[in-house]
């Protein structure tokens, strides 16, 4: 009976071709499969093995064979483009649409590679941005209310320590009630320990923050009894918490919308910008200003309403692959199989 590292070890230098491969010199850093390029691509960063590497993916390919084109370690539009641009130009020319998410080094990657190709930002990406203006806001407030929590601590340790005091103080104006008799409060009135005040739904103030971390980033179509119990609370003690999650909602519905275009979306998005303006959030504003400064990518998504999905999907599947492995120990021959799934 074969063990499985034999097993492996033949597959590796006798049964596969891998020892002929012919990327197999460079496939530590990069590995190029020019024939998978196709007219719809993703663009994607992923951590293999102590580093990030640049993937290159077709979405026709639907994470399978014929999806990844190109991989690059890390995430320099140098590095990158050394690879990319070994792929002859009339082909790179064809590329007409590229999803990325909100990466500086992306963008200049696909602008100097595809020249022909539309940008399309991820509206999961700019959600995604959006949402962490809104836990900015709720660790503010977390901090806060931890604040407010070791203030009454102290204070209630200050009290049981005059209130020992007091009973010292007593003890020595009138010995005579202490002779061989225990008076005064009980000890387990000396030993009290603090509590935090709890609200009616059974959290204290800061877990009623921490727990509502997931239901901030969800629709509210989407919460249970509970959460609505939770987020109204949450709502009451911090009105600018919910103004925060009201805009975003807004940017949602704007995303979520099958029925707009690129131009009746650009009005829409004008108007939120708006409404943004108007409040005080400097943490929502920040958000409005990334996505301000994308605007025509961002606004590319309403044509095709493509997303970098494929290109998630793909990430998932390589680490599934890459845990059934337990690591990776040798890169090249890692590329190899990889290419084999999906190259």
């Amino acid at each position: 009976m074969t063990d499985g590292d034999t097993l492996a070890r033949c597959y590796k230098h006798h049964l596969s071709d891998f020892p002929q491969w012919e990327q197999k010199s460079h496939a530590q850093d990069w590995v190029l499969i020019a024939e998978n390029l196709g007219e719809r691509m993703s663009i994607d960063e992923s951590c293999l093995h102590e580093d990030l590497f640049t993937f290159l993916s077709n979405k026709d390919g639907h994470c399978k064979c014929g999806t990844i084109a190109a991989v690059v370690r890390g995430t320099k539009a140098d590095d990158v483009l050394k690879v990319l641009l070994q792929i002859p130009e009339e082909e790179r020319l064809k590329v007409k649409e590229v999803t990325m998410d909100l990466s500086e080094s992306m963008y200049s990657i696909v602008t100097r590679a595809f020249p022909n190709a539309v940008i399309v930002l991820d509206c999961f990406h700019i959600m995604k941005r959006c949402n962490e203006a809104i836990e900015e806001l709720r660790l503010r407030f977390k901090r806060e209310a931890q604040a407010i929590v070791k203030r009454e601590r102290r204070a209630f340790k200050a009290k049981l320590k005059q209130r020992a005091a007091r009973r010292k103080q007593y003890r020595k104006k009138h010995p005579k009630n202490y002779s061989g008799k225990v008076r005064g409060r009980k000890p387990a009135r000396k030993n009290e320990m603090f509590r935090p005040a709890v609200l009616s739904n059974g959290d204290t103030l800061v877990e009623l923050l921490t727990r509502s971390k997931y239901a901030l980033t969800t629709s509210r179509d989407k919460w249970s009894e509970k959460q609505k119990t939770r987020m109204k609370l949450v709502f009451e003690r911090y009105p600018k918490l919910e103004e925060a999650y009201d805009l975003v909602n807004k940017l949602r519905s704007i995303f979520r919308s099958d029925k707009l275009d690129r131009d009746t979306a650009k009005g829409k998005l004008q108007e939120w910008y708006q409404v943004v303006t108007d409040c005080t959030l400097r943490e929502v504003k920040a958000a409005r200003d990334t996505i301000k400064s994308r605007e025509d990518d961002v606004l590319n998504y309403f044509i095709n309403h493509s997303t970098n999905a494929a290109a998630e999907s793909l990430n998932s599947k390589m680490k599934g692959f890459r845990a059934e492995l337990r690591g990776v120990s040798d890169m090249p021959f890692f590329m190899y199989r990889l290419c084999k799934i999906f190259g």
